[in-house]
């Protein structure tokens, strides 16, 4: 089930003028920070916003004509549902996609946009896979699994290919690690024609079933399935991919939810970069302190199809994680002019305040005393360091809060 450098060159050939061949940028502020020479392969500027139709693309083209007559199902929360959809229109397939009831609604049109009919089931994308499978049991119609298919994993490959011609001298290569699709093809073809290149895998540390799937030699289900990266969050790595990790990919690494809010919002201000937390991975691990990297590395945006609701919301957790926010509830006097004083001081500190919220009912408050909880833009930890130890010594903090 390995996939040869023939296997690769075959699925470029395939796939030539038909998948965008996706920039490869410097990235001067990863640079600075890793000590190593990093570039960005920039998936999230494929078609449909990630790298998905390479695989499902090179999946359906593959398929029989009695095949295509009885249409595509796929399961997916947004990045495969695009990448079946357009890529089944583009080649005169009909496709029917099911979507959790809770994608976001940019996700769900975009799938409808490209051609698709979108069915909502379940909760999860577990949950809409079996009703797919329902669907290709019950009509005839292909199930394109998002990940666990040899034609997938070649499509994905095709990254890796682009890799080695664009960046000639790389020397580690670092992919957003869910189901393994990515990962395995882009793994395979580094194997096949650059074998000394270090390939690794990023996870949710929220979504990782890879290092106890990699520990146990087979697939394991994840614990748990709490994190913004929905793109990665995947609850058991498929089979082919796992024998291609398993036997190409140097190591697997995971990442706090507060690492991916914080590279977003890095690549958001610095690379100018849209990309989804998922597409954020490999870039939370470079800057992370996970990897001791040099040489040349390339670090692979694998989406950017982010809903604008849930942008706003990594923002500001990756603002917040990143130092540049900051909340805190301070003890101010009932009288006039005691949150004035707190205010003042705010001030002095160049603190500029977001919003005050009053509460006269906290068990902990003395007659006379108002609890406010205050949230400020600070300039980094040190700076938030500096407010809080001015807070406490002016005596807004109770002690157990400094």
């Amino acid at each position: 089930m390995l996939l040869t450098g023939a296997d690769v060159e075959k699925a470029v050939a395939e796939l030539a003028g038909v998948i965008r061949r996706t920039p490869m940028i410097a990235s001067r502020v990863l640079s600075e920070r890793t000590g190593a020479d990093v570039w960005l392969k920039c998936e999230n500027l494929q078609r449909t916003g990630s790298f998905k139709p390479r695989g499902a693309y090179l999946r359906i083209s593959r398929l029989s004509d009695s095949e295509r007559a009885r249409g595509v199902v796929a399961a997916s929360a947004g990045n495969h549902a695009q990448g079946v959809a357009w890529s089944a229109t583009e080649l005169g397939i009909a496709s029917r996609v099911y979507m959790p009831e809770g994608a976001s609604l940019p996700k769900i049109a975009a799938t409808k946009a490209y051609g698709a009919e979108v069915i909502l089931a379940g909760e999860t994308v577990d949950d809409a896979l079996v009703e797919a499978q329902r669907h290709a049991d019950r009509t005839g119609a292909v199930l394109i699994h998002p990940f666990d298919h040899p034609d997938v994993v070649a499509g994905q490959s095709t990254v890796g290919a682009e890799i080695v011609e664009q960046l000639p001298g790389v020397s580690t290569v670092v992919v957003p690690l869910g189901g393994g699709g990515l990962l395995a093809g882009v793994a395979a073809a580094m194997r096949a024609s650059r074998p000394d290149v270090e390939v690794i895998g990023v996870q949710a540390v929220q979504a990782a079933a890879w290092p106890a799937s990699l520990a146990a030699n087979h697939p394991v289900p994840a614990v748990s399935m709490n994190t913004v990266a929905d793109g990665i969050a995947v609850a058991r790595p498929g089979d082919v991919p796992f024998e291609h990790v398993s036997e190409y990919v140097d190591r697997v690494v995971t990442v706090s939810e507060e690492e991916l809010s914080t590279a977003l919002l890095l690549m958001l201000e610095r690379a100018k970069m849209v990309i989804e937390p998922a597409g954020a991975a490999g870039v939370a691990a470079t800057v992370g302190g996970l990897l001791d990297l040099s040489g040349t590395v390339c670090v692979v945006l694998s989406g950017g199809n982010i809903d604008p609701l849930l942008l706003r919301h990594v923002i500001t957790h990756g603002l917040t994680a990143a130092g540049r926010f900051l909340t805190f509830t301070a003890t101010v006097s009932d009288r006039p002019g005691g949150l004035l004083a707190l205010l003042e001081l705010l001030r002095d500190q160049g603190a500029s305040v977001l919003d005050v919220v009053h509460s006269r009912v906290a068990d902990d408050l003395y007659l006379g005393e108002v609890q406010v909880t205050v949230s400020v833009e600070t300039r980094g930890p040190d700076h938030q360091l500096s407010v809080r130890r001015a807070l406490g010594d002016a005596g807004f903090l109770r002690e157990d809060s400094r």
